[in-house]
């Protein structure tokens, strides 16, 4: 058997090659949609790709699984649990609980296992020549390292009324179908560390159904179902919005993608133009060059493992925006731009040169030390903001600040004073760096930004309040 672990560090998101050698034949689990990964996989393994799997209808990432069936001429091998509402909305094999595929000397077989999503499934993989026993289940978002996923995201994401409790109760019934099988079996699941899609995943990127039954939280609740629901419900993270987005397009038909686009660069006649049409401008800079210089109007998301789920906060669909960046980056941009499904790339500038050169001036971001903020915190005319998750905020806070998440700032303007002085934080600079140009590109001209957040303010021994 071949097998290979591909992550993508910028959604905490797993994906799996799987290939029986004898035969040459290959299936790959929850691709992501720059498939280029796994064709060179194929290749480098005298490898044909012939079967796709998913687990689940995701909402984190826009599945490449359609991409590479166009490319291969692979077959899909899906879902078809979960009943009205849950179809894959294209041609595909139908997978129903206790179903097995065949690969070469490899059998899949199908556990449906809901919680999560109602369609949810899981692939228990049996690598005949070596072992009558299975060896390796693919979890999907159902159990992970430490973890279980959240059954609330179609309730906060995709605005399913009822369906967390509904979920929460599914899931509690899929433990117990896990806490059935052998201790020895691998656990490789949909996502690590940084997800969005639980609250406390680990960060190793597999585990064993016997240390999950020991160690994880959900296990503990074996006799306590209320117990259970009540803890997996609570002090979930807040889903970002392009989740939604990708509950709709991983269901339906849609346009493919299939290479990584190259983007146009962009004079600064286009650029003008562009931004005078309201397009948006994203700067993925660091913080700090960010902030000593910008254009004015334009947003600061750091090219970092975060960009993508920022930008699925702050962009839409249906708009073009354009890309402030080395030209180094552009790659490694687009494509985590793609695996969200935001392809609408008007170009880019390689920075901020090209504004300045033709007789532009930057802004300049008002970033305060810790001892600028302690001064100004001290003064009851100063509105502080803490731009944190709720359960970050509750779980402790610099006195009388203000909670407004930083993904939904944009839709919470009124919440921020125009009238006194604001200062704003998060946890250790980068979000407070994203609403501070949010704020700056809606005509704030009174916030100053601690960029040392809640991490210095605890370091240097100032008290905080949960």
């Amino acid at each position: 058997m071949f097998f290979q672990h591909i992550y993508d560090k910028s959604l905490a998101q797993a994906s799996y090659f799987i290939g029986c050698q004898k035969a040459g034949v290959a299936a790959v689990i929850d691709a992501k949609r720059d498939v280029d990964t796994y064709l060179e996989i194929a290749k480098a393994n005298n490898m044909k790709i012939t079967h796709i799997f998913e687990t689940h209808i995701h909402a984190d990432f826009l599945a490449g699984s359609r991409e590479l069936a166009k490319l291969t001429g692979a077959e899909l091998y899906l879902s078809d649990e979960g009943g009205e509402g849950w179809e894959y909305e294209f041609p595909h094999h139908g997978l129903k609980d206790g179903a097995k595929v065949q690969l070469g000397n490899l059998t899949f077989e199908v556990l449906h296992t809901p919680g999560h999503t109602p369609e949810s499934i899981s692939f228990l993989l049996t690598d005949n020549p070596a072992s009558k026993q299975p060896v390796m289940l693919f979890t999907g978002d159902f159990v992970f390292v430490g973890d279980i996923g959240r059954p609330d995201l179609l309730e906060k994401a995709a605005g399913i009324t009822g369906s967390a409790d509904a979920g929460a109760l599914q899931m509690y019934n899929s433990i117990n179908k896990f806490n059935t099988l052998a201790d020895y079996i691998q656990v490789w699941p949909g996502h690590g560390a940084g997800s969005a899609c639980g609250k406390a995943l680990g960060a190793v990127p597999s585990t064993t159904v016997g240390y999950e039954k020991a160690r994880n939280w959900a296990f503990q609740y074996a006799d306590d179902k209320p117990g259970f629901v009540k803890y997996l419900l609570e002090d979930q993270p807040e889903p970002p919005k392009y989740f939604a987005m990708m509950k709709h397009l991983n269901k339906v038909d849609r346009p493919l993608l299939t290479e990584v686009p190259k983007l146009k660069q962009l004079s600064i006649v286009e650029l003008k133009g562009a931004m005078a049409q309201g397009m948006k401008v994203i700067d993925a800079r660091n913080k700090v060059d960010f902030a000593a210089g910008f254009i004015s109007g334009s947003y600061n998301i750091q090219g970092n493992n975060a960009f993508a789920t920022w930008a699925g906060w702050l962009l839409k669909y249906d708009e073009q925006f354009i890309l402030l960046a080395d030209e180094s980056q552009l790659d490694d941009l687009t494509r985590k731009l793609m695996r969200i499904g935001l392809d609408n790339i008007y170009g880019y500038v390689s920075s901020t040169a090209v504004w300045t050169d033709a007789g532009g001036t930057l802004e300049k971001a008002n970033v305060i030390t810790l001892a600028e903020a302690k001064d100004l915190i001290h003064n009851n005319g100063v509105q502080v903001i803490d731009l944190r998750g709720v359960a970050e905020y509750n779980a402790g806070h610099i006195a009388k600040a203000e909670n407004v998440f930083v993904g939904t700032l944009a839709d919470n303007l009124e919440k921020v004073s125009k009238d006194k002085k604001v200062i704003i934080y998060c946890q250790s600079g980068d979000r407070a760096a994203i609403g501070y140009s949010i704020l700056a590109k809606n005509g704030y001209k009174n916030v100053s930004n601690f960029s040392g957040s809640i991490n210095e303010w605890v370091n240097a021994g100032e008290p905080v309040v949960s």
